[in-house]
């Protein structure tokens, strides 16, 4: 089951000697808008067919603009054979508001 992860929480694990790998599932035309410094960018809709590029023996955390999509990719990855994989509860919108109130936010 796609575990729950607080931005702060995340934000923690980024800062550590070994950080969990972030995935970023939402469009090109949003990740140019903000972005988390060494995320790996895959849209949703490319996800199943580009799993190679991520470890499925490192933990994953899952993020999208507000949780929705992320928690879908999550869980394509845990049917897929990933075992450590979270959702970043509120997206990267949440992590704006409290983490990063300097990065740019969008509402569509």
């Amino acid at each position: 089951m796609v575990r729950d992860l607080r931005c702060v929480e995340l934000a923690a694990s980024l800062e550590s000697d070994n950080p969990i790998v972030l995935l970023d599932v939402r469009e090109s035309r949003e990740f140019e808008i903000c972005a988390i410094e060494g995320a790996i960018h895959i849209p949703l809709g490319e996800l199943a067919g580009r799993l190679d590029e991520l470890d499925a023996n490192r933990p994953v955390a899952v993020l999208c603009h507000h949780g929705i999509r992320s928690r879908h990719g999550g869980m394509l990855l845990e049917a897929n054979g990933f075992k450590d994989v979270f959702n970043v509860t509120g997206g990267i919108d949440v992590w704006a508001l409290e983490i990063a109130p300097d990065m740019p936010r969008y509402d569509w």
